[in-house]
């Protein structure tokens, strides 16, 4: 199995790097994890419709990266919140099916319709909003509470 992690936009700051990094080096461990930056689309102002253009091509960039046998998680606040332990089981479950999982984080202005539609799961972490480049590092963090919990070893709470 394999995880990758879609992004739109990258890390700007060398704070958030170095965590992102070191989550990496940490899962290595586990798990091959690859993130894929997808550039963020350019708005030519924040009408609507140049949000739902930005968002559409986006949505084909990201979707350039998912094979149809992935299981596809898209980060939505409108998604089911689900505690560490079921994303554990998640985790572990797809493990045996031989799937890859995809996690997708969205731009700032979310994720097209047609990402949407693909995932297996829409997953929120809140009903709050994140920065996306925060949000990367929560979901690595998760991803490797989740190892931890599957391999029956300590770690924080």
């Amino acid at each position: 199995m394999k995880i990758k992690i879609v992004c739109v936009g990258k890390i700007k700051e060398n704070s958030l790097t170095n965590l992102i990094e070191e989550y990496l080096k940490r899962l290595s461990k586990y798990v091959n994890v690859e993130v894929i930056e997808i550039k963020e689309a350019n708005l030519k102002s924040l009408s609507k419709k140049d949000i739902d253009l930005a968002l559409n091509q986006e949505g084909s960039n990201i979707l350039n990266y998912v094979r149809k046998e992935d299981y596809l998680i898209s980060l939505c606040i409108e998604g089911k919140a689900l505690d560490s332990i079921s994303v554990a089981s998640l985790i572990d479950e797809l493990r045996g099916s031989g799937k890859d999982i995809v996690f997708v984080i969205g731009s700032s202005y979310g994720l097209s319709e047609e990402v949407k539609r693909r995932s297996d799961l829409k997953l929120s972490f809140s009903k709050m909003t994140f920065p996306h480049q925060l949000m990367r590092l929560i979901l690595l963090e998760q991803i490797y509470r989740s190892f931890k919990i599957i391999n029956h070893e300590t770690y924080h709470k």
